[in-house]
């Protein structure tokens, strides 16, 4: 331990309760503050050899970056990894919040949470945001076609080879805009869900422009062209991947970095008896879901290597490197498949390597690997 004074932060969006704890003599000092980083380092940097600890969540890392700009050494613990004592479970307050994270972190007992900078922070911000964007969108297409066909209107129209015409199309766009209603209020509903589908419609292109275009920068380009070697895997989720992870070499190993996007299987062993599950979904959510979807491309891939990637400038060793991965991952596939694992299991297990083959891939652009 290279501090002396440990400073447990209990941050709320209006407040924030600390309390100091000295474990050499146990004594712990409690202030109230209003959410103000320079009264709270002040009154930090008034104990010997202090360092400040609060609890991942909502409040993000605005807290952390501006007391490292004051000079105060502060970590955030992840709070999923916080054992709290069964008796306080019926007490819960700022001080005893404040208190338990300060003996946490004198004996250090605290897991902290990786800090991105600010640049990471805000594409990450911007793929998420995407993502908000397309769950408004499903939601708003759904609404839209819920009230044509409770108005009796269902889309069921066939191409020319006998084919059903997918929704959203061309074709179903023309038969939208075709329908009328008797009343008055139905029209002005019925517009009202066209104008929501297409104003998100219009949204969701607009950011995939913009991240596109931040792609191609100097800083991102060249892990996001790596990870685009990788069949299921575009500029979007590329983007989002190498914006969450940040910096692919803080992961040890291919097996910490699965643990972080909560896709190793689950435990519940005791002495001769082994027993394991599903995956832990205990991690970064967006990049499992990421991953989930695109690892249904290798349902039906070829495990030859991934063509028509005009203009992507990839060293050889990585784009060789990205083939292996995606034969590897359509042979693993087929094989669960043949062992008679459900497509679920056998997806979330092809979702795992994925991340492994993306880890890989990014250390090798990092030059860590």
């Amino acid at each position: 331990m290279n501090h002396l004074t440990s400073i447990g932060l209990d941050v709320h969006a209006r407040s924030i309760t600390a309390a100091a704890f000295n474990p050499l003599t146990g004594e712990i000092v409690v202030k109230r503050f209003k959410n103000s980083p320079a009264e709270v380092a002040e009154w930090i940097l008034s104990f010997e050899s202090p360092k400040a600890v609060y609890e991942s969540g909502v409040t993000g890392f605005y807290l952390v970056r501006q007391l490292k700009a004051l000079g105060v050494d502060c970590a955030v613990g992840a709070v999923s990894k916080m054992q709290r004592p069964a008796a306080d479970k019926r007490r819960k307050n700022d001080r005893i919040d404040a208190e338990f994270l300060a003996r946490l972190l004198a004996t250090n007992n605290i897991s902290e949470v990786f800090v991105p900078d600010e640049e990471c922070e805000a594409i990450r911000d911007l793929t998420r945001a995407l993502d908000d964007v397309r769950d408004d969108l499903c939601r708003a297409r759904h609404r839209l076609t819920h009230f044509l066909m409770h108005k009796g209107h269902i889309f069921d129209e066939v191409n020319d080879k006998g084919v059903r015409v997918g929704n959203w199309t061309k074709r179903h766009w023309e038969w939208i805009r075709a329908i009328q209603f008797s009343q008055a209020a139905d029209e002005d509903s019925f517009a009202y869900y066209i104008s929501e589908v297409r104003h998100l419609e219009a949204t969701k292109k607009s950011i995939e422009k913009y991240i596109a275009g931040y792609a191609r920068q100097d800083r991102w380009k060249g892990r996001v062209e790596a990870l685009k070697s990788m069949k299921g895997i575009e500029t979007m989720t590329a983007m989002a991947i190498v914006s969450e992870v940040c910096v692919f070499s803080r992961f040890p190993s291919a097996s910490a970095i699965s643990s972080w996007a909560g896709l190793v299987p689950s435990e519940h062993s005791s002495g001769e008896h082994t027993m394991t599950g599903g995956i832990t979904k205990a991690g970064n959510a967006h990049v499992r879901r990421l991953l989930i979807e695109a690892a249904w491309h290798y349902t039906g891939a070829h495990p030859s290597r991934k063509r028509n990637q005009w203009g992507k400038e990839v060293s050889l060793a990585i784009e060789n490197h990205a083939a292996k991965g995606v034969a590897r991952l359509v042979r693993r596939r087929r094989e669960l498949k043949e062992a008679g694992k459900s497509p679920c299991v056998a997806n979330a297990a092809t979702a795992r390597e994925l991340l492994c083959w993306c880890w890989a891939l990014g250390r090798m652009c990092e030059q860590t690997l």
